[in-house]
């Protein structure tokens, strides 16, 4: 009973940050199950078979609160579906650890990237662009893929791709790719369910994810609605930078103090842009309050997720 509080407990914890960042409930979920020792396949069957229903939950809430744009889940979900169910079938028969380190350098690059973008100002002013579907299906294919085949990682290749593009605003972005994420746990579900059979998927534990997930995908919605881009962006990027650092490095061999300090620098320069951002969220903001009283607006543009 107390492992399957700890793990509602991590699932709720997976999933405020999932729906939040638009990432990170695979991942977190399934670092811990392989921990206790499940085989790689199982833990990534047990994940997905969860992420049905938080995905659901998390969607439903992104869309009450307005956080989702339909044509970009409709132009990634299909693709993310199909390479989830390839990535689930040829997981389980075979291990994909040795393109980790590569994925992970590119992931790497782009959340390096996010952190110097939203550190800096943003225009007062912003033109959303359009997000064609010759990008939006190869992208889906690709992150799908990924997801199935590392137990996460849906979150992680479709969020930082889609918000380099700079073309959708980071609150789209978060809740669009976890409403589209639902087609993808089910279609990794149905390859999991083929390759290894109903007993791949450990019952209780997903019971558990499950339960914490539910609690915690409407309060995720909530807050990718209120936190302003500026600090969403950097947040990602951080998250982003650590956790390929930590694929690298054990990749690597890498560990002890070296590790440790590695660990340390990268801290302090996520808080370094981290308060950056804030600086440059306050910049944005006179910015804004200052072309609202040259045209003679009434009150000043509140600063919020539209950034």
């Amino acid at each position: 009973m107390r492992k399957l509080l700890v793990l509602a407990l991590v699932g709720l914890a997976a999933q405020l940050v999932d729906g939040s960042l638009g990432m990170a409930y695979g991942l977190t979920s399934s670092t811990l199950l392989l921990v206790a020792g499940v085989a790689p396949a199982a833990a990534s069957a047990s994940v997905h078979l969860a992420e049905i229903g938080t995905t659901l939950a998390a969607g439903v809430a992104h869309w009450r609160f307005g956080n989702v744009d339909w044509r970009v889940v409709a132009r990634i979900a299909v693709p993310g579906g199909l390479g989830a169910f390839a990535g689930a079938t040829f997981l389980s028969s075979l291990s994909t650890e040795s393109a980790a380190p590569w994925m992970a350098g590119i992931l790497l690059a782009l959340g390096a990237y996010l952190l110097v973008r939203f550190a800096r100002p943003l225009p007062a002013t912003r033109t959303p662009g359009r997000l064609r579907g010759r990008f939006l299906g190869p992208l889906g294919l690709v992150a799908g893929f990924v997801d199935a085949t590392g137990g996460g990682g849906w979150g992680p290749v479709a969020t930082p791709a889609l918000l380099v593009s700079g073309r959708l605003e980071p609150r789209k972005v978060i809740g669009s790719v976890d409403t589209a994420e639902f087609v993808v746990a089910a279609a990794a579900s149905v390859g999991f369910l083929l390759g290894l059979g109903a007993e791949g998927f450990l019952l209780p534990t997903v019971a558990a994810l499950l339960a914490g997930g539910l609690i915690a995908a409407p309060v995720a919605a909530w807050l990718v609605r209120i936190v302003p881009a500026q600090l969403l962006g950097a947040a990602v990027g951080g998250v982003i930078v650590l956790t390929n650092t930590r694929t690298l490095l054990r990749a690597a061999g890498v560990d002890g103090a070296a590790s440790a300090l590695t660990y340390g620098l990268l801290a302090a320069g996520w808080v370094i842009a981290l308060v950056l951002a804030v600086r440059a969220l306050r910049h944005t903001a006179r910015a804004r309050a200052s072309a609202a009283l040259a045209t003679g607006g009434s009150r000043p543009v509140a600063v919020g997720a539209d950034v």
